[in-house]
């Protein structure tokens, strides 16, 4: 038994394409939001928060992650389907990592210039994962995690700490995990969402019954993880936000 694909988005997330709202889906709202959520943790953990940093940060990684990194993903070869033209996918990731490059800068000039380490380190992150430099070494659940995951988290911290403690590392470890958690339920769902065309077969039941082997089957319980995993960081992150403020 064949089931045809009902869905053909390319992500749950993903909007009819064209227009605006493939600028909408290009950057990916709730994975985005989830990896701003670490951001916050970061920055709720240090000793004071600063909005005005937490801030900035919050800016520069949505630059940097949220529009540059997911238009160079898109300008490798079209994932979630956009017909937004290359050439401005390139201007898109040169404009963004450059205005994020350029608030890191200003954060160090004005805060702590060893905060110059975090912006070389994510300006190198966005090509060296999405283009899979170096034989495609961070281009990995491990890769993903800790670029993805640990390091908003370290980041966030130290623009309101100066400094790295104990406590940034453990939150660094918690983001890394559920990052590579996110990573393992997404690659299936993924590769079923983007490549596979039909499903076929039947589950073959106990009590002699059987029932048909549908998409649902195979990534509903993975997508509806990814969504509640994404709404509780930000929930978690808002929590620790209206905490610090009280």
């Amino acid at each position: 038994m064949s089931e045809a694909r009902r869905e053909a988005r390319p992500a749950f997330y993903a909007l009819s394409p064209g227009s605006w709202r493939d600028y909408v889906t290009l950057v990916h709202p709730p994975y985005t939001a989830w990896h701003l959520s670490y951001v916050v943790l970061g920055a709720c953990l240090a000793p004071h928060l600063y909005t005005d940093r937490l801030g900035a940060a919050l800016a520069a990684f949505f630059l940097g992650l949220g529009v540059g990194a997911h238009a160079l993903d898109e300008l490798q070869d079209r994932p979630l389907k956009t017909r937004i033209p290359d050439r401005t996918l390139l201007v898109l990731t040169a404009t963004a990592l450059a205005g994020a490059v350029a608030i890191g800068i200003a954060g160090a000039v004005s805060f702590n210039g060893w905060l110059l380490v975090f912006v070389a380190a994510g300006a190198l992150l966005v090509p060296a994962y999405n283009l899979e430099l170096f034989g495609g070494a961070i281009h990995n659940a491990p890769g993903f995690a800790l670029a993805w995951g640990a390091f908003p988290v370290l980041t966030g911290y130290f623009a309101c700490a100066g400094t790295i403690g104990w406590v940034a590392l453990l939150a660094a470890a918690f983001a890394a995990l559920t990052s590579y958690v996110q990573r393992v339920l997404s690659t299936p769902v993924r590769h079923l969402r983007r490549r596979v065309v039909g499903v076929r077969g039947t589950l073959e039941l106990r009590d002699g019954g059987s029932e048909p082997v549908t998409a649902d089957h195979l990534f509903a319980t993975q997508e509806l993880s990814l969504q509640l995993l994404a709404a509780a960081h930000v929930c978690l992150a808002g929590a620790l936000l209206v905490l610090r403020l009280a």
